[in-house]
């Protein structure tokens, strides 16, 4: 199963603790979608990065989508020519998300989409873990694996976890729950002590920090640390509840969720990062 696919199933359970609060973050989701098929940045600007939340925070909910609509803002990004590599590799994770309800959409792809990808992968463990989402989401392999298992090599740090760029002496709960994630999709082995890393994130009023030491937990670093814990086969049950408690305290009426305690924006990507969390803390 690819990583989005895996991500995927898991928020379709977040539903199970919302309750009929689900028709809600549907219904913000659907109003975050523009008239020309992608879906709203902070600024109300249509974006890839941000169409990728939309999708797959409604399929989560198992909600229409208006896929010609999508397709078409799809279409006008040609193949990526102009996109840097985030906005490159989320081109094809809409594409993907799509055909999830209508498998014939991929004959609108631009035929050359592979090799766009192919040149753009590089040394950070988010881009690692972009690059080998893109080539699943393109249903292709990952050229010379063992150059990523390489490269984390290079970012794992002293304390047990992996950090995004070289250098840092400790490491970073995204970076870490990445490269786990990946390793994992590579069925290559993890020890046991990542578990503990993570696990040592969590903050006593439940939520993960992004580092150690940092103020305050994010939904975020929640989300993918859940997400990491649970494909290590780690239990949470410890602090199950205490995480529910901090998301609730994130939510809005409006249908979403906030980043953290400071932030005042709602967005797709949050919404979906809800979801992500609810679902591991629902199963």
């Amino acid at each position: 199963m690819s990583i989005r696919l895996e991500m995927l199933q898991v928020a379709r359970v977040a539903p199970k603790t919302l309750g009929d609060s689900a028709d809600l973050v549907r219904d913000f989701l659907l109003a975050q979608q523009n008239p020309d098929g992608g879906f709203r940045d902070r600024t109300g600007t249509s974006d890839l990065y941000y169409t990728v939340f939309g999708l797959e925070g409604l399929l989560a909910l198992r909600a229409d989508i208006r896929v010609p609509a999508v397709a078409q803002y799809l279409v006008n990004q040609d193949c990526g020519e102009r996109l840097d590599f985030v906005h490159l590799c989320c081109l094809a994770r809409c594409w993907a998300a799509l055909a999830n309800q209508q498998p014939d959409i991929l004959s609108q792809r631009p035929a050359d989409f592979i090799t766009r990808v192919a040149a753009r992968l590089f040394g950070t463990a988010y881009g690692c873990f972009l690059a080998l989402a893109a080539y699943q989401d393109l249903g292709v392999e990952l050229p010379e694996p063992l150059r990523v298992v390489q490269c984390l090599k290079f970012l794992e740090t002293p304390d047990g976890g992996w950090t995004n760029e070289r250098g840092m002496k400790f490491g970073a709960t995204n970076s870490t729950a990445a490269a786990v994630t990946l390793l994992r999709h590579l069925r290559l082995p993890l020890t046991a002590q990542v578990g503990e890393w993570l696990l040592k994130q969590a903050h006593p009023q439940g939520g993960f920090l992004a580092i150690p030491g940092a103020p305050i937990p994010d939904l975020l670093s929640t989300a993918t640390a859940l997400h990491a814990l649970s494909g290590l086969e780690v239990s949470f049950d410890p602090i199950r509840e205490k995480c529910l408690d901090f998301i609730d305290t994130l939510w809005t009426a409006e249908g979403s969720f906030h980043g953290n305690w400071t932030d005042d924006h709602l967005d797709c990507e949050y919404t979906y990062y809800g979801l992500l969390a609810l679902g591991h803390l629902s199963l």
